[in-house]
Protein backbone atom coordinates (compact mmCIF):
# COMPACT_ATOMS: atom_id res chain seq x y z
CA UNK A 1 0.00 0.00 0.00
CA UNK A 2 1.33 3.41 -0.90
CA UNK A 3 2.37 5.80 1.85
CA UNK A 4 -0.60 8.22 2.20
CA UNK A 5 1.84 11.13 2.64
CA UNK A 6 3.11 10.65 -0.94
CA UNK A 7 -0.32 10.46 -2.58
CA UNK A 8 -1.33 13.27 -4.95
CA UNK A 9 -2.76 16.28 -3.11
CA UNK A 10 -6.00 16.04 -5.13
CA UNK A 11 -6.82 12.72 -3.46
CA UNK A 12 -6.85 14.38 -0.06
CA UNK A 13 -10.26 15.86 -0.51
CA UNK A 14 -13.90 15.52 0.51
CA UNK A 15 -17.25 16.01 -1.18
CA UNK A 16 -20.08 18.31 -0.15
CA UNK A 17 -23.11 18.51 -2.41
CA UNK A 18 -21.17 16.85 -5.20
CA UNK A 19 -18.38 19.46 -5.05
CA UNK A 20 -14.86 18.23 -4.38
CA UNK A 21 -13.02 20.31 -1.78
CA UNK A 22 -9.27 19.85 -1.32
CA UNK A 23 -8.10 19.32 2.23
CA UNK A 24 -5.29 21.48 3.54
CA UNK A 25 -2.24 19.64 4.95
CA UNK A 26 -2.30 18.74 8.63
CA UNK A 27 0.52 19.27 11.08
CA UNK A 28 1.73 16.10 12.81
CA UNK A 29 -0.56 15.51 15.80
CA UNK A 30 -3.25 13.27 17.24
CA UNK A 31 -6.63 14.69 16.19
CA UNK A 32 -9.70 13.71 18.28
CA UNK A 33 -12.50 13.94 15.73
CA UNK A 34 -16.19 13.92 16.65
CA UNK A 35 -18.48 12.17 14.17
CA UNK A 36 -22.30 11.98 13.84
CA UNK A 37 -24.30 9.97 16.38
CA UNK A 38 -26.82 8.90 13.76
CA UNK A 39 -27.58 11.48 11.10
CA UNK A 40 -24.55 11.62 8.79
CA UNK A 41 -25.25 15.28 8.04
CA UNK A 42 -24.27 16.17 11.61
CA UNK A 43 -20.57 16.52 10.88
CA UNK A 44 -18.53 19.70 10.75
CA UNK A 45 -16.55 20.92 7.75
CA UNK A 46 -13.45 20.97 9.95
CA UNK A 47 -13.98 17.30 10.84
CA UNK A 48 -14.31 16.37 7.16
CA UNK A 49 -11.17 18.27 6.26
CA UNK A 50 -9.26 16.64 9.11
CA UNK A 51 -10.34 13.13 8.10
CA UNK A 52 -9.51 13.80 4.46
CA UNK A 53 -6.03 15.10 5.28
CA UNK A 54 -5.03 12.58 7.98
CA UNK A 55 -2.36 10.00 7.24
CA UNK A 56 -4.15 7.41 9.38
CA UNK A 57 -7.68 7.26 10.78
CA UNK A 58 -7.96 5.15 13.94
CA UNK A 59 -11.50 3.89 14.52
CA UNK A 60 -13.48 1.36 16.56
CA UNK A 61 -14.98 -0.48 13.59
CA UNK A 62 -13.55 0.16 10.13
CA UNK A 63 -16.85 -0.85 8.52
CA UNK A 64 -18.80 1.79 10.44
CA UNK A 65 -16.31 4.55 9.74
CA UNK A 66 -16.08 3.56 6.06
CA UNK A 67 -19.81 4.31 5.65
CA UNK A 68 -19.20 7.89 6.83
CA UNK A 69 -16.11 8.34 4.67
CA UNK A 70 -17.87 6.96 1.58
CA UNK A 71 -20.71 9.45 2.11
CA UNK A 72 -18.22 12.31 1.78
CA UNK A 73 -15.86 10.82 -0.79
CA UNK A 74 -12.92 10.42 1.60
CA UNK A 75 -10.32 7.74 0.87
CA UNK A 76 -7.87 7.34 3.73
CA UNK A 77 -6.07 4.53 5.49
CA UNK A 78 -8.09 3.06 8.40
CA UNK A 79 -6.64 1.34 11.47
CA UNK A 80 -8.82 -0.51 14.00
CA UNK A 81 -8.40 0.76 17.57
CA UNK A 82 -10.80 -0.44 20.27
CA UNK A 83 -10.82 -1.85 23.80
CA UNK A 84 -9.96 -5.37 22.63
CA UNK A 85 -6.83 -4.43 20.66
CA UNK A 86 -5.71 -1.20 22.36
CA UNK A 87 -2.63 -2.89 23.85
CA UNK A 88 -1.28 -3.81 20.41
CA UNK A 89 -2.81 -1.09 18.21
CA UNK A 90 -1.90 1.79 20.51
CA UNK A 91 1.89 1.41 20.14
CA UNK A 92 1.55 1.27 16.34
CA UNK A 93 -0.38 4.54 16.32
CA UNK A 94 2.17 6.13 18.66
CA UNK A 95 4.91 4.99 16.27
CA UNK A 96 3.06 6.67 13.39
CA UNK A 97 2.85 9.85 15.43
CA UNK A 98 6.54 9.65 16.32
CA UNK A 99 7.31 9.44 12.60
CA UNK A 100 5.54 12.75 12.05
CA UNK A 101 2.22 11.49 10.75
CA UNK A 102 -1.15 13.07 11.40
CA UNK A 103 -3.44 10.53 13.09
CA UNK A 104 -7.20 11.11 13.44
CA UNK A 105 -9.03 9.20 16.18
CA UNK A 106 -12.78 8.59 15.81
CA UNK A 107 -15.33 6.41 17.59
CA UNK A 108 -18.25 4.66 15.93
CA UNK A 109 -20.44 7.63 16.82
CA UNK A 110 -20.11 10.91 18.63
CA UNK A 111 -17.16 12.31 20.55
CA UNK A 112 -14.23 9.94 21.12
CA UNK A 113 -13.01 9.12 24.66
CA UNK A 114 -16.60 9.13 26.00
CA UNK A 115 -17.02 5.51 27.13
CA UNK A 116 -14.20 4.22 24.90
CA UNK A 117 -10.46 3.51 25.35
CA UNK A 118 -9.22 6.57 23.49
CA UNK A 119 -8.22 8.30 26.73
CA UNK A 120 -5.33 5.86 27.08
CA UNK A 121 -3.98 6.80 23.67
CA UNK A 122 -4.34 10.51 24.42
CA UNK A 123 -2.49 10.10 27.72
CA UNK A 124 0.33 8.16 26.08
CA UNK A 125 0.59 10.71 23.26
CA UNK A 126 0.84 13.64 25.67
CA UNK A 127 3.43 11.75 27.74
CA UNK A 128 5.47 11.30 24.56
CA UNK A 129 5.34 15.03 23.82
CA UNK A 130 2.87 14.67 20.94
CA UNK A 131 0.33 17.42 20.33
CA UNK A 132 -3.34 16.48 20.79
CA UNK A 133 -5.97 18.51 18.91
CA UNK A 134 -9.73 18.19 19.68
CA UNK A 135 -12.13 18.55 16.73
CA UNK A 136 -15.50 19.06 18.49
CA UNK A 137 -18.88 18.00 17.21
CA UNK A 138 -21.80 15.69 17.98
CA UNK A 139 -22.28 14.24 21.46
CA UNK A 140 -25.19 12.05 22.58
CA UNK A 141 -24.71 13.31 26.15
CA UNK A 142 -25.28 16.95 25.23
CA UNK A 143 -27.99 16.22 22.66
CA UNK A 144 -30.02 14.31 25.26
CA UNK A 145 -29.42 16.86 28.00
CA UNK A 146 -30.48 19.88 25.95
CA UNK A 147 -33.87 18.36 25.10
CA UNK A 148 -34.48 16.61 28.43
CA UNK A 149 -36.07 19.70 30.13
CA UNK A 150 -33.82 18.97 33.14
CA UNK A 151 -31.32 21.47 34.67
CA UNK A 152 -28.20 21.81 32.52
CA UNK A 153 -26.17 24.30 34.58
CA UNK A 154 -24.45 21.34 36.28
CA UNK A 155 -24.49 17.77 35.03
CA UNK A 156 -22.52 14.56 35.55
CA UNK A 157 -21.96 12.00 32.81
CA UNK A 158 -21.89 8.66 34.63
CA UNK A 159 -21.39 6.38 31.61
CA UNK A 160 -22.81 2.86 31.73
CA UNK A 161 -23.96 1.43 35.06
CA UNK A 162 -22.39 -1.86 36.19
CA UNK A 163 -24.23 -4.95 34.99
CA UNK A 164 -24.18 -6.77 38.34
CA UNK A 165 -27.03 -5.78 40.62
CA UNK A 166 -24.96 -5.17 43.76
CA UNK A 167 -22.35 -3.05 41.96
CA UNK A 168 -25.08 -1.11 40.18
CA UNK A 169 -26.83 -0.34 43.48
CA UNK A 170 -23.55 0.76 45.09
CA UNK A 171 -22.79 3.05 42.15
CA UNK A 172 -26.26 4.64 42.23
CA UNK A 173 -26.14 5.16 45.99
CA UNK A 174 -22.78 6.92 45.55
CA UNK A 175 -24.37 9.24 42.98
CA UNK A 176 -27.57 9.86 44.95
CA UNK A 177 -26.59 13.21 46.44
CA UNK A 178 -24.59 14.62 43.52
CA UNK A 179 -25.94 18.18 42.99
CA UNK A 180 -26.24 17.78 39.23
CA UNK A 181 -28.37 16.21 36.53
CA UNK A 182 -27.13 12.65 35.99
CA UNK A 183 -26.64 11.36 32.44
CA UNK A 184 -26.22 7.65 31.73
CA UNK A 185 -25.73 5.51 28.67
CA UNK A 186 -27.69 2.26 28.80
CA UNK A 187 -28.20 -0.80 26.65
CA UNK A 188 -31.84 -1.04 25.57
CA UNK A 189 -32.27 -4.59 26.91
CA UNK A 190 -31.12 -3.46 30.38
CA UNK A 191 -33.21 -0.27 30.47
CA UNK A 192 -36.24 -1.67 32.40
CA UNK A 193 -34.11 -3.09 35.24
CA UNK A 194 -31.81 -0.05 35.31
CA UNK A 195 -34.75 2.33 35.65
CA UNK A 196 -36.13 0.21 38.49
CA UNK A 197 -32.74 0.36 40.20
CA UNK A 198 -32.62 4.15 39.74
CA UNK A 199 -36.14 4.48 41.13
CA UNK A 200 -35.17 2.51 44.23
CA UNK A 201 -31.73 4.03 44.83
CA UNK A 202 -32.24 7.65 43.77
CA UNK A 203 -35.87 8.18 44.72
CA UNK A 204 -38.87 7.34 42.59
CA UNK A 205 -40.20 10.89 42.24
CA UNK A 206 -37.17 12.36 40.49
CA UNK A 207 -37.93 13.67 37.03
CA UNK A 208 -36.12 11.91 34.22
CA UNK A 209 -35.97 11.68 30.44
CA UNK A 210 -35.22 8.78 28.11
CA UNK A 211 -33.67 9.79 24.78
CA UNK A 212 -33.75 7.06 22.13
CA UNK A 213 -32.27 6.92 18.63
CA UNK A 214 -31.03 10.52 18.78
CA UNK A 215 -30.83 12.28 15.38
CA UNK A 216 -32.20 9.19 13.60
CA UNK A 217 -35.53 8.63 11.87
CA UNK A 218 -37.27 7.23 14.96
CA UNK A 219 -35.85 9.67 17.51
CA UNK A 220 -37.97 9.66 20.66
CA UNK A 221 -38.03 11.40 24.05
CA UNK A 222 -40.07 10.02 26.92
CA UNK A 223 -40.26 12.18 30.05
CA UNK A 224 -41.71 11.58 33.50
CA UNK A 225 -40.75 10.54 37.02
CA UNK A 226 -38.44 7.57 37.53
CA UNK A 227 -41.42 5.66 38.95
CA UNK A 228 -43.51 6.38 35.85
CA UNK A 229 -40.73 5.52 33.43
CA UNK A 230 -39.79 2.34 35.30
CA UNK A 231 -43.44 1.24 35.22
CA UNK A 232 -43.77 2.03 31.51
CA UNK A 233 -40.75 0.00 30.42
CA UNK A 234 -41.58 -2.82 32.82
CA UNK A 235 -44.83 -3.20 30.88
CA UNK A 236 -43.67 -2.24 27.38
CA UNK A 237 -40.35 -4.10 27.55
CA UNK A 238 -37.00 -3.07 26.16
CA UNK A 239 -37.02 -0.42 23.44
CA UNK A 240 -34.95 -0.58 20.26
CA UNK A 241 -31.93 1.56 19.50
CA UNK A 242 -29.37 3.58 21.43
CA UNK A 243 -30.54 5.00 24.77
CA UNK A 244 -29.48 7.93 26.96
CA UNK A 245 -31.04 8.42 30.41
CA UNK A 246 -31.10 11.84 32.13
CA UNK A 247 -32.12 12.11 35.79
CA UNK A 248 -32.85 15.34 37.69
CA UNK A 249 -30.64 16.45 40.61
CA UNK A 250 -31.69 15.64 44.19
CA UNK A 251 -33.93 17.97 46.12
CA UNK A 252 -32.51 20.27 48.80
CA UNK A 253 -33.51 17.79 51.49
CA UNK A 254 -31.11 15.20 50.09
CA UNK A 255 -27.84 16.89 51.06
CA UNK A 256 -24.69 14.79 50.86
CA UNK A 257 -23.34 13.22 54.06
CA UNK A 258 -19.80 11.97 54.85
CA UNK A 259 -21.13 8.44 54.38
CA UNK A 260 -22.32 9.35 50.89
CA UNK A 261 -18.85 10.65 50.05
CA UNK A 262 -17.25 7.46 51.37
CA UNK A 263 -19.55 5.36 49.18
CA UNK A 264 -18.64 7.48 46.15
CA UNK A 265 -14.91 7.08 46.81
CA UNK A 266 -15.15 3.32 47.22
CA UNK A 267 -17.31 3.00 44.13
CA UNK A 268 -14.83 4.93 42.02
CA UNK A 269 -11.86 3.08 43.55
CA UNK A 270 -13.36 -0.20 42.40
CA UNK A 271 -12.86 0.98 38.80
CA UNK A 272 -9.89 3.40 38.99
CA UNK A 273 -6.50 3.74 40.72
CA UNK A 274 -6.71 5.60 44.04
CA UNK A 275 -5.30 8.89 42.75
CA UNK A 276 -7.63 8.96 39.74
CA UNK A 277 -10.61 7.94 41.92
CA UNK A 278 -9.89 10.85 44.26
CA UNK A 279 -9.52 13.20 41.30
CA UNK A 280 -12.83 12.11 39.80
CA UNK A 281 -14.57 12.46 43.19
CA UNK A 282 -13.08 15.95 43.52
CA UNK A 283 -14.44 16.88 40.09
CA UNK A 284 -17.87 15.55 40.97
CA UNK A 285 -18.17 17.08 44.45
CA UNK A 286 -15.90 20.12 44.50
CA UNK A 287 -14.01 18.75 47.53
CA UNK A 288 -10.18 19.01 47.61
CA UNK A 289 -8.53 16.06 45.87
CA UNK A 290 -5.84 15.76 48.57
CA UNK A 291 -8.44 15.38 51.32
CA UNK A 292 -10.37 12.81 49.31
CA UNK A 293 -7.19 10.84 48.53
CA UNK A 294 -6.28 10.68 52.23
CA UNK A 295 -9.82 9.61 53.11
CA UNK A 296 -9.75 6.88 50.46
CA UNK A 297 -6.48 5.49 51.82
CA UNK A 298 -8.04 5.46 55.32
CA UNK A 299 -11.06 3.57 53.99
CA UNK A 300 -8.83 1.03 52.24
CA UNK A 301 -6.74 0.54 55.39
CA UNK A 302 -9.96 -0.21 57.29
CA UNK A 303 -11.11 -2.64 54.66
CA UNK A 304 -13.62 -0.25 53.10
CA UNK A 305 -16.01 -0.27 56.06
CA UNK A 306 -15.64 3.47 56.75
Amino acid sequence: MADPRTEPAARRSFLIGGHEIPARPLEPALYIVSTPIGNLSDITVRALETLAAADVIACEDTRVTRVLLDRYGIRRKLAAYHEHNAASAGPRLLADLAEGKAVALVSDAGTPLVSDPGYRLVGEAVAAGIRVVPIPGASAVLAALTASTLPSDAFLFAGFLPVKEGQRRTRLEALKTMPATLVFYESPHRLPESLAAMRDALGGDREAAIARELTKTFEEFRRGSLSELAAHYAEAGSPKGEVVVCVAPPGEEEAATPEDLDRLLLSLAAELPASKAAGEAARMTGSPKQDLYRRLLELKDRGGDG
